[in-house]
C-alpha cells in the first residue's frame, strides 16, 4: 500500500514596500530563491502598503523609510497598532546608525542597508520570523553599552537630537522639496513644516534656512 505524500510544508508569506520597480524585482527574486519564502504582495508607497497589508496578512513585511506619501516611520507604527503580529524588517539606504534605534521604537524587528550584501537581508528574515531582533553587531553592540552605562551614556551627536517627524523633514529637505512639498507629502499644514524647520535648525544650532539646506544636502550626497 502506498504511503501517503506529506504535504509540503507553507511557505512564509513576505510583503516588500519600495518606491522603486527594478529593487522590488530584485527583492522578490531574492526571497522566492530561498525556496521557503513567498512574496504575498507588493507597494509603492506607504498608502499602499498599509491598505494591502490589512488584506493580505503577510508574515513580514519589507519595508523602505523613503516612501511617496505616508513616510515609512509611520507606515511602520500603523502597521504595528493595527496588526501587532506581523512583523517588519526594514531595507534602507538610510545610515543605520541614525534609524535603527528608531525603527525598533517604533515597532520594527530588523534593520539592513541596501548597501549590505543580499546574503543579510535573508538571514535578518529567518532570524525575525524565529523571533529574534536583527541589527549589524555594531548597532547591537551600541544598544547594549547605552543600557549598561546608566547615567554615563555617550552624548548624542546632533541629528540624534532630531524627533522622527524633524528627522523626517530633515531628510527632504536634502533631498530639494520645497516646505509646500513636504507639507503635502506628509500631510501637514505649511506652518507646521515651517516650525518643524525652525526647531531642527535651533537643534542643530544653524543660523538660517540657508545653512540647514547645506548641511541636509551635504549629508544626502553622503550616502
Amino acid at each position: 500500500m502506498a504511503r501517503p505524500v506529506a504535504a509540503a510544508p507553507a511557505k512564509h508569506r513576505i510583503f516588500i514596500v519600495d518606491d522603486h520597480p527594478i529593487v522590488r524585482q530584485g527583492m522578490k527574486q531574492l526571497i522566492e530563491a530561498a525556496g521557503d519564502l513567498v512574496v504575498c504582495g507588493e507597494a509603492a508607497t506607504g498608502d499602499e502598503a498599509v491598505e494591502a497589508v490589512g488584506k493580505l496578512q503577510p508574515q513580514l513585511v519589507v519595508a523602505d523609510l523613503s516612501l511617496p506619501g505616508k513616510p515609512g516611520m509611520e507606515v511602520i507604527k500603523d502597521i504595528k497598532a493595527r496588526w501587532p503580529d506581523i512583523n517588519i524588517l526594514v531595507v534602507s539606504m538610510h545610515e543605520e546608525c541614525m534609524y535603527a534605534e528608531r525603527v525598533l521604537r517604533a515597532g520594527a524587528m530588523g534593520y539592513v542597508m541596501k548597501q549590505e550584501a543580499q546574503g543579510k537581508i535573508l538571514l535578518a528574515i529567518r532570524r525575525i520570523l524565529a523571533g529574534q531582533v536583527y541589527v549589524s553587531d555594531r548597532i547591537a553592540s551600541g544598544v547594549l553599552r547605552q543600557l549598561t552605562a546608566g547615567g554615563h551614556a555617550q552624548p548624542k551627536s546632533s541629528l540624534e537630537l532630531l524627533t522622527d517627524r524633524e528627522l523626517e523633514i530633515f531628510h527632504a529637505i536634502g533631498d530639494g522639496k520645497t516646505v509646500r512639498a513636504i507639507a503635502q507629502m506628509l500631510h501637514l499644514s505649511v506652518k507646521t513644516v515651517e516650525a518643524h524647520r525652525e526647531h531642527i535648525k535651533n537643534k542643530l544650532q544653524l543660523s538660517s534656512s540657508n545653512e540647514l539646506l547645506r548641511m541636509a544636502v551635504q549629508r544626502a550626497m553622503e550616502q
